[in-house]
């Protein structure tokens, strides 16, 4: 069996990698990801959340640094700083519901400062 710290794993080394089929493979058919903006439903719509995301860190020079990551049990949450050639992401938090090896629920929150 999967753990929620395997898929956590596994979805930071994708997005490190800038693997989006590899970030897409992590979600149930019809997870939800919680943003500011509201509400992203289904793995497709997240895949073009992501797109926009990695051609964000996808520029030269980009950082992302991992503060803090907790599980319990199917539970997840990462803390997080970073910054691209765009945007410093001066606080950064996901929280997980990880089922059956995949992600059915994020959260994701963020203090971002444009770049100008």
């Amino acid at each position: 069996m999967v753990s929620t710290n395997d898929v956590l794993d596994r979805h930071l080394k994708s997005f490190g990698r800038q693997d989006l089929d590899g970030i897409q493979s992590d979600y149930e058919a019809s997870a939800v990801l919680f943003t500011p903006e509201g509400p992203i439903k289904g793995v497709a719509a997240i895949k073009v959340f992501f797109q926009a995301l990695l051609a964000e860190f996808g520029k030269p020079g980009a950082t992302f640094s991992l503060n803090h990551q907790s599980v319990e049990g199917d539970y997840g949450y990462i803390h997080w700083t970073a910054e691209t050639a765009d945007n410093r992401y001066e606080l950064g938090t996901d929280t997980f519901v990880v089922r059956d090896g995949r992600i059915a629920v994020q959260s994701f929150a963020g203090k971002i400062t444009a770049k100008q």
